[in-house]
């Protein structure tokens, strides 16, 4: 079996690994899009390292683009075999995907304006949101834990990974010269406290363990600690500065986390009485599909349904779908908190809130998750104070602070533990995947503490026969 490492290899976008197997199948987990390098990140998008009409299968476990975005592309490409993922993930990838096309055909657009007008040909999306509808054909939705053929040589069970709706640990038996050969691909890994998922569940003993660094040198902060943090920074923006708090978050998973804690400080009486906007269509939509999915949540969760029918809505929570709608919150005067997509502050409607805010020492922007370096979100978090959104200089003078436990990924202390459920000595090789090569460094040391061996850090598009 041959094991190509295509992206998210020293690295944390673009998730993609392909396997190569002796019956002569060939299987790619997770179709990740690159995000966050502008010219160079197309480029990467377009050259895919495989012909995707030769795919047999993909096997995706989770939802978000870096891991499910380039799908709608190799259908493009003339893809048509099946993609088996959980049925949440299914389900987000209905509306995730979609949204993508669509920004994919909008930004082409803006980009062809200002190629036209130097007289340069025109490019087209890598592609667009017929391409996304379309592809949805090709999904198969599994419950969680069932033992799922896929043909005659390959198996796969999902376990959940408390990383988001839908995400797992694909596990996979794959037949080859009479012998069953594991392979575990744990995807992104969540945390053991996660306010609305249930914790990453312990997965079947593999032979080849391909895992993620992405906080593989970080500790995160006590989840309770993070809940009354938040609560202060909106006090201390709303109620002190009367400012206006803009918290970049993305749409599916971050989004619906923070709503859920707001929703709690609202039943205790402790929020402030002040206007709070979802501004994503995206995030309106996957709420929906959150509402549908609470067979993945946990035991909290399940207590605070029993008195509040829904955890993510109460009277002064606005969703906005209509993008007149978002141009109206630039002309609010008064405090009141926007989240918006996306997460890195790379894309959608949060730069335009961005751009109207930053440079108001009265607001605050809130970071909840990590920011790959090259992003707008790292240059902004490392204290730049200038930056540049949309193409034009903006001064920093918002107050800018950052809460690392909203996370979805677990910190390196949690994931050891997650993988704990491996014998160590049965373990072949170990992969680290989907992070920053100098994290990926101290975490491969962390394991070895641990007990774990033969681990290696592929290259972008190193392979490997195993």
């Amino acid at each position: 079996m041959k094991i190509k490492f295509i992206g998210a290899s020293r690295g944390v976008t673009g998730s993609k690994i392909l396997l190569e197997t002796g019956p002569g199948k060939r299987v790619l987990l997770d179709c990740g899009m690159f995000q966050g390098k502008g010219l160079e990140t197309d480029e990467m998008n377009r050259d895919l390292g495989f012909d995707a009409s030769t795919l047999d299968h993909i096997i995706l476990t989770h939802a978000h683009i870096d891991h499910s975005g380039l799908i709608p592309y190799v259908y493009r490409l003339g893809f048509r075999g099946s993609v088996v993922c959980s049925d949440a993930t299914r389900d987000l990838c209905s509306i995730m995907l979609a949204d993508s096309g669509y920004i994919q055909e909008n930004d082409t657009r803006t980009f062809n304006k200002k190629r036209a007008k130097k007289g340069l040909p025109v490019v087209t999306p890598i592609y667009t949101r017929e391409d996304a509808v379309a592809c949805m054909n090709l999904f198969i939705g599994i419950p969680e834990g069932m033992n799922f053929r896929i043909d005659d040589n390959t198996k796969v069970r999902f376990t959940s990974t408390g990383h988001m709706l839908g995400s797992v640990t694909a596990n996979l038996q794959v037949r080859e010269n009479g012998q069953i050969r594991r392979i575990a691909y744990t995807g992104d890994i969540g945390r053991p406290t996660d306010y609305l998922l249930m914790p990453p569940k312990p997965f079947a003993q593999a032979d080849i363990l391909i895992t993620e660094s992405t906080y593989g040198d970080r500790l995160h902060s006590i989840d309770k600690e993070a809940d009354e943090e938040l609560l202060k920074v909106v006090e201390y923006t709303c109620v002190e500065k009367k400012g206006k708090l803009i918290i970049p978050a993305f749409s599916v998973g971050r989004t619906q986390k923070l709503v859920y804690i707001l929703n709690n400080f609202y039943n205790e009486g402790r929020l402030p009485r002040t206007d709070i906007y979802v501004d994503s269509p995206l995030a309106v939509n996957a709420t929906t599909v959150f509402r549908m999915h609470y067979e993945w949540f946990n035991k909290g969760f399940q207590k605070v349904l029993e008195d509040d029918q829904d955890p993510f809505g109460f009277s002064n929570l606005y969703y906005i779908k209509k993008a007149e709608d978002s141009k109206k919150l630039n002309d609010i005067n008064k405090p009141c908190i926007i989240i918006s997509a996306s997460g890195m502050m790379e894309a959608g409607r949060v730069k335009h809130h961005l751009a109207n805010n930053i440079s108001n020492p009265a607001n605050t922007i809130l970071a909840v998750g990590y920011c790959a370096p090259e992003t707008l979100g790292a240059r902004i978090l490392r204290g730049d104070r200038e930056v540049s959104i949309h193409g034009n200089p903006y001064e920093v003078k918002a107050d800018v602070k950052k809460i690392d436990a909203f996370s979805g990924h677990g910190d390196y202390k949690e994931m050891i533990s997650f993988l704990e459920c491996q014998d160590k000595k049965a373990l072949e090789k170990t992969f680290l995947v989907h992070g920053d090569y100098d994290t990926q460094k101290k975490y491969a040391e962390s394991l070895m503490e641990a007990g774990f061996s033969n681990i290696e850090i592929p290259a972008r598009k190193q392979e490997y026969e195993v």
